[in-house]
């Protein structure tokens, strides 16, 4: 039985023994909390996160489990090596301005669904997306790795005529270096910054084009956004365990090397990320079908919605 003593693993992991302390401070339950899914969100081991931060991974597995206190220097280079800010991690802490109270009572107890449509809204009002009339016809699909993006991206684009765009390749070529590459030499906020660009030059190049983004993307609130504005968003989905497969079948045996908690992690990153994914406009489903079935399965499902975005509107036809 493992102990409260004994070293952490490296994993995403988020237990620390097997019995719960007997209280917990409420502010540092709610930092674990925070911890732990800003960290899966960007499907960060325990060990990368310890190290980035320079903490002891079991000071950081005591922080997580909500046992642990913290210095604000040690937050602040945790929320750092996390690239987010500290109120992101401690929120309810924010002291509020009176216009920010009177919108949070408006919005408090909505559903998610009147939450996406006051999104929606405040594009408009906001002016976000007044360029955006051909949004349906760039279509942006998403999700973890061995969803399909790629291959069905590329039969899609040929299918509809569309330009193909895939987001890491674009990205490699800004780069002059891989994405590996990238994140190793120069860390995850340069990476997001090239993803932005590359988003951003798909959009502005291309009216009609089928881009395949990395898994990651939802990740930046920002860099999700503009591609929530300007694209028609299509969630490959797939189980944990056709993720794995698919990936390991293409030859890429990274999710495996060294790591004997692989599908556990895999388990993690997608059920952190699942909120996210799941704000696409279309959710389409790859598990248990052949390559073919998908494709034409997406293809028959986004054919109507694309035809309906190309149709000319009534002051046009007049």
């Amino acid at each position: 039985m493992k102990t409260l003593t004994e070293t952490p693993t490296d994993g995403l992991d988020t237990t620390v023994g097997d019995l719960p302390p007997p209280t917990r401070d409420p502010l540092l339950t709610l930092l674990g909390g925070r911890l732990r899914g800003q960290r899966a969100r960007r499907a960060m081991t325990r060990k990368a996160l310890a190290e980035a931060a320079s903490v002891s991974q079991r000071h950081l597995a005591n922080l997580e489990s909500g046992t642990g206190n913290v210095s604000i220097l040690v937050l602040r280079d945790i929320a750092k090596a996390l690239e987010c800010d500290m109120p992101a991690l401690l929120s309810p802490l924010r002291e509020p301005s009176a216009e920010r109270l009177l919108v949070d009572d408006l919005l408090s107890g909505r559903t998610d669904g009147e939450l996406k449509r006051v999104r929606h809204a405040l594009r408009g009002l906001l002016d976000l997306s007044a360029t955006d009339r051909g949004r349906p016809t760039r279509v942006a699909l998403i999700g973890l790795r061995g969803g399909g993006k790629t291959t069905l991206g590329q039969l899609l684009a040929q299918r509809l005529g569309f330009a193909f765009v895939e987001i890491n390749r674009e990205i490699e070529r800004m780069a002059g270096c891989s994405v590996a590459e990238i994140h190793s030499l120069y860390g995850v906020g340069a990476y997001r910054r090239y993803e932005r660009r590359a988003l951003e030059e798909a959009i502005q190049i291309y009216p009609d084009v089928v881009i395949a983004t990395p898994g990651g993307l939802v990740s930046d609130p920002a860099n999700f956004n503009l591609l929530l504005s300007h694209c028609l968003s299509v969630w490959l989905q797939a189980t944990p365990e056709e993720h794995m497969s698919r990936v390991v079948a293409q030859g890429d045996l990274r999710p495996m090397s060294g790591n004997t908690e692989a599908m556990q992690d895999l388990r993690q990153i997608l059920k952190a990320r699942e909120p996210f994914y799941a704000k696409a406009d279309v959710s389409f489903d790859t598990s248990g079908k052949t390559l073919a079935q998908c494709f034409e399965g997406l293809h028959a499902t986004l054919g109507p919605i694309l035809a309906l975005s190309r149709a000319p509107s009534r002051m046009e036809a007049w």
